[in-house]
C-alpha cells in the first residue's frame, strides 16, 4: 500500500506540475460542465461540519494529496478542532520532522513536530518546489475551497470529473480530459483510484467517497471557524428580531397618545 501511495504520489507531483501555471490559459479556452452539487452537511444557517468526514478527508489529504500539495496554514493543534484527541494530534506531529532555529551556535536543526507546528509541506522552498515539478508551482490548498468559484463542489468536480476524452477531442501531450477544468484538459493525472486509502472506520474507498471527504476536509481547512460564524449570527439574528418587536410595541405606547389626540 505505501508503495502504491508514493508511485501515486510521484504521479501526481509530476502531472500537477503545470496546473497553477496553466489555468488562466485553460480557463480561456473554455468549455467545462457544469458542477455536480452535493448536499454538505455545513450547508444552511444550521448546517455543521461532519466529524468523521473531516477526519477521512484529511487521510486523503495526508496520504495522497501532500505528495505535491503543501497545507501551510493549519498547525496540528487546529485537527482536535475535527475530533482527534490531543494524544492523537502529538502522535501524528511527531511523525513529522520539523526544521528549526537558530540554536546557540546559529545553525538550523531539525527536531520532531509539536501540536504547536503547522503541518510541513512537501517541499522546502517554492525552488525546491519548482524545480520537482517541472517549473511549477503546485497550490497550496489551505484556502482553495474558498478561492474556486464553487468551492467544495467545484474540488469533489474536479476529483470525479476525469474521464476518456469524447469522440474528436483530441488532447495535447501530457494532458489528461476532466470534464469541469476549464478547457478540459487539465495537467493532472487522476489522483484518486478505487481503494487507494483504508478508512479506520470502515467506509469503504470509492473515488466518489474520496472526493467527497477531502472536498469537505478543505472546506474546514478554509473556514474552520463556520460553525461558530453561523452560531454568532443566528444569536445576532433572534436578537434583532426580539429587539424589533420591543421597539414595535414601545412605539405604539409612545405614540397611540398623540394618535388619539390626547395631551402628553
Amino acid at each position: 500500500m505505501k508503495a502504491m501511495f508514493k508511485k501515486t504520489g510521484l504521479i501526481v507531483s509530476l502531472a500537477s506540475a503545470l496546473v497553477s501555471g496553466g489555468f488562466g490559459a485553460a480557463q480561456a479556452a473554455g468549455g467545462s460542465a457544469e458542477l455536480k452539487h452535493l448536499d454538505w452537511s455545513f450547508n444552511g444557517m444550521f448546517g455543521r461540519y461532519d466529524d468523521a468526514s473531516l477526519q477521512r478527508g484529511f487521510q486523503v489529504y495526508r496520504e495522497v494529496c501532500s505528495a505535491c500539495h503543501s497545507l501551510k496554514h493549519i498547525a496540528f493543534r487546529n485537527l482536535t478542532d475535527i475530533g482527534f484527541s490531543e494524544a492523537e494530534v502529538k502522535a501524528l506531529a511527531a511523525q513529522y520532522e520539523i526544521v528549526d532555529g537558530p540554536d546557540e551556535f546559529g545553525d538550523m536543526y531539525t527536531r520532531e513536530g509539536r501540536p504547536s507546528d503547522r503541518i510541513p509541506g512537501p517541499f522546502e522552498n517554492e525552488q525546491q518546489a519548482r524545480a520537482s515539478n517541472g517549473g511549477a508551482l503546485p497550490p497550496d490548498l489551505s484556502l482553495v475551497a474558498k478561492s474556486r468559484v464553487g468551492g467544495p463542489d467545484y474540488i469533489y468536480s474536479l476529483l470525479t470529473g476525469y474521464h476518456e476524452p469524447p469522440a474528436g477531442v483530441e488532447l495535447r501531450a501530457g494532458m489528461n480530459y476532466n470534464a469541469v477544468f476549464p478547457g478540459n484538459q487539465i495537467a493532472m493525472a487522476p489522483p484518486l483510484f478505487e481503494d487507494m486509502v483504508e478508512f479506520a472506520d470502515g467506509t469503504p474507498a470509492t473515488v466518489e467517497q474520496m472526493a467527497e471527504d477531502v472536498s469537505h476536509f478543505l472546506m474546514w481547512a478554509a473556514e474552520p471557524k463556520l460553525e461558530e460564524r453561523k452560531s454568532m449570527g443566528f444569536r445576532v439574528l433572534l436578537f434583532l428580531i426580539i429587539m424589533t418587536g420591543l421597539f414595535y410595541f414601545a412605539n405604539k405606547k409612545v405614540w397611540l397618545p398623540v394618535k388619539r389626540g390626547e395631551n402628553v
